[in-house]
């Protein structure tokens, strides 16, 4: 005797989980249905007016630019009055006892609800349809006489362009339910329907509405995606800006620390029969200092890059402005230097920043004006140093196109100035031309020290 074990039913919340995937397509079809088509179809939803940014629009005077912004809005009551029109006339009989005018009110009425109900305005441009035709007995054409036909396609449009293309999917699948009850229930007696003339018509205008649907979304995708592109580079860019800026400060750094280490070793020889005390202090010193230099090392190697090499040579001062000029000018840059002030020597952090703006500045020029002629001013102010680097407009006829650059050459010149707690302003002139404007606080602690 074989015993059967039976498997307890699956609780109530599994059931939705085990149907087929054909029975959540349907679900989803009809959810979205009801969502599109019967969730408040006569919700209050105004037209927009025109966006005035355009290309065209935005070049019109203020009183045309004005009356733009309400075009959608008599686009749609010209096409209403022309519905009224084809209405009146198309139910017009010889005895005419009003019915006419009665049909091309009915047949106007969704095409103006459009401008405030648009789900409303399709409901009710399927509803105006056999009332228009019974009023003027069926006549030649069945089920949408010329002015309802004319009525029901401009709502489908204007009511997909105004919702989503799912939304217009659903009308026209609507539509055609529709199409097919009329012809077969009602419609037998007819020797000519225009269903499907209205289901090819209506389907060609609505795939085009669809398509630019999704030629718009495509576009808004692609523009939030550039955004933030856009903002990752130049996020990448500042900190590699700030890398740049790190490893050049390093050979500083590490020459005070090493500077201090050696003094505070060798400050106790040059005193006799030094305290203990004192020994201990420069001990201490010293050990801090190595250490430092030890993390500072330690610090560059995380920040350098695969393919970084240390410079051989000592990094650049003001001292080496003029051989920077001299080779400027080898590249066809016409560039005077002016010199104010009581020159002296400044702290290595300041006199490296100071040299690496005013080459990244002559380096624009020559990339965005070439063959135009540069000015560099350098000013020692009391309290700290004054830059301006200031390039006229390229000459007309250019032998040479200006280059784009990669763009971070303003981006490396203010964080310089931003680690310096300094201020900087770059901008056009008036003349065509570009000035960049530095000034570079120096205490006066740091001066005596340099």
């Amino acid at each position: 005797m074989t015993e059967t074990t039976q498997m307890p039913p699956p609780p109530p919340g599994d059931a939705g989980r085990q149907r087929s995937p054909e029975y959540r397509l349907a679900r989803n079809s009809l959810q979205g249905l009801r969502e599109d088509l019967f969730r408040d179809p006569f919700a209050y939803r105004p037209l927009p007016h025109r966006r005035t940014d355009g290309p065209f629009v935005r070049r019109l005077p203020g009183r045309m630019r004005t009356a733009a912004e309400r075009l959608p809005h008599a686009v749609i009551a010209g096409i209403a009055l022309f519905t009224l029109l084809i209405g009146a006339l198309s139910g017009s009989e010889p005895g005419g006892d009003g019915r006419a005018l009665l049909t091309g009110l009915l047949c106007a009425l969704p095409v103006v609800t459009t401008l405030t109900r648009p789900v409303g305005a399709f409901w009710l441009s399927l509803a105006i349809t056999p009332v228009t035709a019974a009023l003027n007995g069926g006549g030649s054409d069945w089920p949408w006489m010329p002015g309802a036909f004319l009525c029901h396609l401009t709502v489908l449009v204007v009511v997909a362009l105004r919702t989503r293309p799912r939304t217009a999917v659903w009308m026209w699948v609507v539509t055609a339910v529709y199409v097919v009850l009329s012809d077969g229930v009602i419609g037998g007696s007819y020797y000519y329907s225009n269903g499907a003339p209205m289901l090819v018509t209506s389907a060609f205008a609505l795939l085009v509405v669809s398509l630019r649907h999704v030629r718009q979304a495509a576009q808004q995708e692609v523009s939030a995606q550039q955004t933030v592109t856009a903002q990752e580079r130049s996020r990448r860019t500042l900190l590699e800006e700030r890398t740049t800026i790190a490893r050049e400060l390093h050979d500083v750094v590490a020459h005070h620390m090493s500077v201090v280490a050696i003094q505070a070793e060798a400050a106790p020889y040059r005193v006799e029969n030094p305290p203990p005390e004192l020994e201990r202090a420069f001990a201490t010193i010293r050990e801090n200092a190595v250490a430092a230099l030890t993390e500072l090392r330690r610090v560059l190697g995380v920040v350098r890059a695969e393919d970084y090499e240390a410079p051989d040579a000592p990094q650049p001062t003001l001292a080496d402005l003029d051989a920077l000029l001299a080779n400027v000018r080898e590249a066809g840059l016409d560039v005077r230097k002016t010199v104010t002030g009581a020159v002296r020597e400044l702290p290595p952090g300041v006199e490296l920043s100071a040299y690496r703006i005013v080459q990244e500045a002559l380096s624009n020029s020559l990339r965005h004006a070439p063959g135009a002629s540069a000015q560099v001013e350098v000013g020692y102010v009391l309290g700290g140093l004054g830059l301006r680097i200031v390039n006229g407009p390229p000459p007309a006829p250019a032998l040479l196109k200006p280059s784009p650059g990669a763009g971070h050459g303003i981006t490396g010149m203010r964080e310089r100035v931003s680690m310096l707690n300094g201020r900087m302003t770059a901008a056009a002139t008036d003349d065509g031309g570009y000035e960049v404007a530095v000034f570079l606080p120096v205490e006066a602690a740091a001066e005596d020290s340099a």
